[in-house]
């Protein structure tokens, strides 16, 4: 059965807004695992324009799963995670501009940076995960980087605007979890998933954990975060 870990950095971000102390992160982390939540994520920025880094410490000595820290594959944040030791460190593209992560992970292209990076947290006994588009090529570079699992981008079948397109886009899924899998990764999914759209992807199988941030904290805002966090674990378990 595929777990569910709950990406809270859209609580941080409400936080920012007014620059003040709440909503406080490391609360909305122990609602979410006691409401069944498998795993707590988080992106530590660059631009810290959420996520800081207090935050990170304190998760570390507060989450009772798994903590997975998404981040960029540079020396400053290398250094953080080997510093706090997450559970898990998802390597992600960045860029300052992009509201949010526009796509996956080039690592056929930076094969050898990447696997300096894989190569460096997983000494530490950190487990490492790449974000990567469910692109053939891209499976197969990260599997040559040593990574242990790789997190599949979603976000083209969740913006897809017909059931053809949707169904596209999981034919490119499907194929790319078959191909992790027959290489011995681990693979995980997440970007743009929801209350809506979360059955389709799960019925697949060969997921082992779907992150989820922003759909959980938007209906979180009207029905709260415990009945959210339920909700969504209720979809992954019976789809």
């Amino acid at each position: 059965m595929a777990r569910l870990g709950v990406n809270i950095d859209h609580i941080a971000t409400i936080r920012q807004a007014r620059g003040g102390s709440e909503p406080d992160p490391v609360a909305a982390a122990a609602i979410a695992e006691l409401a069944g939540a498998d795993g707590i994520t988080i992106h530590l920025r660059e631009d810290r324009r959420h996520i800081q880094d207090r935050d990170l410490k304190l998760l570390r000595q507060t989450v009772q799963s798994r903590l997975n820290l998404e981040m960029a594959a540079s020396e400053e944040m290398i250094g953080i995670a080997l510093s706090v030791m997450p559970d898990c460190c998802t390597l992600v593209p960045e860029k300052r501009q992009e509201l949010t992560t526009e796509g996956g992970l080039d690592v056929r292209l930076n094969l050898t940076s990447i696997s300096q990076a894989v190569e460096r947290l997983q000494d530490a006994g950190i487990i490492v995960s790449l974000f990567i588009d469910p692109d053939s090529a891209q499976v197969k570079a990260a599997h040559k980087s040593g990574a242990d699992y790789v997190e599949l981008h979603t976000g083209a079948f969740a913006e897809a605007k017909s059931w053809k397109g949707q169904r596209e886009e999981l034919d490119k899924i499907e194929n790319a979890i078959r191909l992790a899998t027959k290489l011995e990764l681990g693979v995980n999914a997440g970007h743009g998933l929801n209350y809506l759209n979360i059955k389709k992807v799960a019925s697949l199988g060969g997921i082992e954990e779907f992150n989820i941030g922003h759909s959980i904290i938007s209906r979180a805002v009207l029905v709260g975060l415990d009945r959210a966090v339920r909700d969504m674990v209720e979809l992954i378990q019976y789809a």
